[in-house]
């Protein structure tokens, strides 16, 4: 590694990297859960409905894993509960939705979907709520 990261040791690498996957993962799907947040608050429910639970559900559920999924697994708070909700809402986007759209409209929903399932198996790292509070050794 670079004599730039020399004060910080080995051992927090990993750590790190973790940190800024749920750091960018989660605030940028914020810019996407936003918005849907918005159309929920001003009633402008027309949403998909793929599974017909009906357009509200959809949009309630999307908006859920969208803005407070997405901001818990930023804070590493119940990190892996909460990617559970983002990673149905990605595969729903991206082999339902998007399912004939070309690859380049994909690409991001597929994108976010590897993050999320990166961060469900290697967990937050040390640098979560959730070590702080658990300290569990399935944090490291």
């Amino acid at each position: 590694m670079s004599k730039r990261f020399k004060w910080l040791p080995k051992r927090h690498y990993a750590d790190l990297t973790v940190l800024s996957l749920r750091l960018f993962s989660g605030l940028f799907m914020l810019t996407h859960g936003i918005p849907k947040f918005e159309r929920l608050i001003d009633g402008n429910l027309k949403f998909a409905d793929p599974f017909g639970f009906g357009p509200e559900l959809s949009l309630f559920f999307t908006v859920f894993a969208e803005v407070i999924c997405a901001s818990f697994v930023a804070l590493g708070f119940l990190t892996r509960a909460a990617v559970i909700p983002l990673i149905t809402v990605m595969l729903v986007a991206v082999f339902f939705i998007h399912i004939h759209d070309p690859l380049a409209q994909k690409e991001l929903g597929l994108f976010y979907l590897l993050m999320y399932l990166l961060i469900y198996f290697k967990g937050p790292g040390k640098f979560s709520v959730d070590y702080i509070l658990f300290k569990k050794e399935s944090s490291r």
